[in-house]
């Protein structure tokens, strides 16, 4: 199991990789969208959102509005970090079970393409 803090770093990481992603590829697939990720094994949720100019970093706190974020995903620590790192594909984990997406069908397509 990883650690809070290596769960910390992964998110920054993925961070990074999104803003490395070129300004016409967000263009065409990103569509403004708050975002939690809960780390089942830690029991620790984290908010961000995502929009054109990329991803914004991730925080523990919930959103101020106490609305529900429009995409939501659960993972453990340690497929989190294979996630990010490029070692565990999303559409297997995904059919595999080992990563939960709660998002419109619409949200899944596009996020599919930027991962």
């Amino acid at each position: 199991m990883a650690t809070l803090e290596e769960c910390r770093a992964a998110l920054g990481k993925l961070v990074e990789q999104f803003d490395d992603i070129d300004a016409e590829s967000r263009a065409k697939h990103v569509v403004e969208r708050t975002v939690s990720c809960r780390v089942s094994d830690l029991d620790v949720m984290f908010y961000g959102r995502l929009h054109h100019d990329g991803l914004d970093p991730f925080d523990e706190k919930a959103p101020v509005d106490g609305r529900s974020a429009d995409v939501k995903l659960t993972i453990t620590s340690d497929d989190l970090i294979a996630l990010v790192d490029g070692e565990l594909d999303l559409a297997r984990a995904l059919l595999g079970g080992r990563v939960k997406i709660d998002a419109s069908f619409g949200d899944l397509l596009r996020l599919r393409r930027l991962l």
